[in-house]
């Protein structure tokens, strides 16, 4: 498997893995997402993953802020992950995740955020965001699944809530609504 940049003649089999990945028709919100981004010049790395010439993984991360006391300062946010459904589960999705962190390092962002399973990312080099003094966007964004990587450029001051850029919200993939909201936050509540 090859991880390498995505190209713009590539956009087509890039959204066709994030439908399917995200069990949605072509054209959905998630797809809407990447090229509402694309759109709006947010996104920073494009990532994919090939075997045997074929798209089987995509990762993007896009810029965004947190509005720390101190000053407005960029970050990231990896939004989204995508793998193939007939190659879950086979480590590409991880891989994907680490090339990401390496290129956020490497253009010097200090920190970045997602939304996302805490039992999956958490392996991954991320950590809950509330407890480091970060605030999420949106309060339906159930507190675990709210997410940081800090990378070496980040500092202690640099903390608040995070502000998505426009095209997270004008495509309606901020947190979740209900029913899926409720029902996370019932699988989340501690047990009685």
């Amino acid at each position: 498997m090859q991880i390498r940049p995505a190209s713009p003649d590539e956009a087509s089999r890039v959204e066709a893995v994030v439908a399917a990945a995200f069990q949605e028709e072509p054209g959905g919100r998630v797809t809407r997402l990447l090229r509402a981004l694309k759109a709006t010049d947010a996104v920073r790395a494009s990532l994919v993953a090939v075997e045997s010439g074929q798209i089987v993984g995509h990762v993007q991360l896009s810029r965004s802020w947190v509005d720390a006391r101190r000053a407005l300062v960029d970050v990231l946010v990896l939004s989204p992950l995508s793998v193939a459904p007939q190659r879950q589960r086979t480590g590409i999705g991880t891989a994907l995740v680490r090339e990401a962190l390496g290129v956020a390092e490497q253009i010097a962002a200090p920190a970045v955020f997602l939304e996302g399973s805490w039992d999956y990312y958490g392996t991954r080099g991320f950590q809950a965001a509330t407890p480091l003094g970060f605030r999420p966007p949106s309060p339906r964004i159930p507190e675990p699944a709210f997410q940081v990587a800090l990378l070496s450029s980040y500092e202690p001051w640099l903390t608040g809530p995070l502000v998505y850029c426009e095209a997270f919200w004008s495509t309606d993939c901020v947190g979740l609504r209900d029913p899926d909201l409720a029902e996370v936050e019932k699988r989340a509540a501690p047990s009685a």
